[in-house]
């Protein structure tokens, strides 16, 4: 029976494509992607060495995007939060994203982390990628075993999108108004509007400019 492992590479196109083929509860971590990518298969590139790069292997969960979100704000601190669908932020700037692939089998959930560097516009994360990794790992073991009601209570107490005016640009319309509320299946509610996937823009107060 194949075994759980720690798959250290120094470089590989991407970390989801070695993990997709190993048993649940396998890490595949990276020095460096040379086709690392995010959402809407967006490029996600940094120095060799300067990010946490892993795909972690977990049991299928409905919510498997907004638990990973949790195990990820929680390990990285109190100066952590989350933007819908996907994103970490620290002090309100993005500093890594989540990619998740699911199956019926099992989820391989891509975490992407700056450490020591992050582009213009970017936040960083000031904590060795071992000690990150060492946290994070039983963190999303827990939440993928949680139930979807737990997660989506934890996921609003992190969130720092609920409560702002957003602007949602999804293929062919952008809804814009107040995010109100994450729904039990993970949605976001702008305006009493359902949204289940699209790129979600933060805007200041009274302003329609992007915080």
């Amino acid at each position: 029976m194949d075994q759980p492992a720690i798959v250290r590479l120094d470089s590989v196109t991407s970390t989801q494509e070695v993990a997709r083929g190993l048993p649940i509860g396998s890490v595949v971590v990276a020095e460096h992607q040379t086709a690392g990518r995010g959402r809407l298969d967006r490029r996600w590139d940094a120095p060799p060495g300067t990010a946490l790069l892993a795909s972690f292997v977990l049991p299928p969960h409905p919510l498997s995007s907004l638990a990973a979100g949790v195990a990820v704000a929680e390990a990285c601190g109190p100066r952590a939060r989350l933007k819908w669908p996907n994103d970490l932020l620290v002090d309100g700037v993005k500093a890594g994203g989540i990619l998740v692939e699911m199956t019926s089998a099992k989820a391989v959930v891509g975490v992407g982390i700056n450490l020591t560097w992050a582009p213009e516009g970017a936040a960083r994360v000031d904590e060795p990628r071992d000690a990150l990794l060492q946290k994070l790992r039983p963190l999303l073991e827990a939440w993928s075993s949680a139930t979807p009601a737990a997660v989506v209570a934890r996921w609003r107490e992190l969130s720092d999108t609920i409560g702002r005016r957003v602007r949602v640009e999804l293929a062919g319309r952008v809804i814009e108004g107040l995010a109100q509320d994450i729904a039990g299946d993970g949605s976001l509610i702008v305006d009493g509007v359902s949204v289940s996937a699209g790129d979600v823009i933060h805007l200041r107060a009274g302003a329609e400019r992007p915080d």
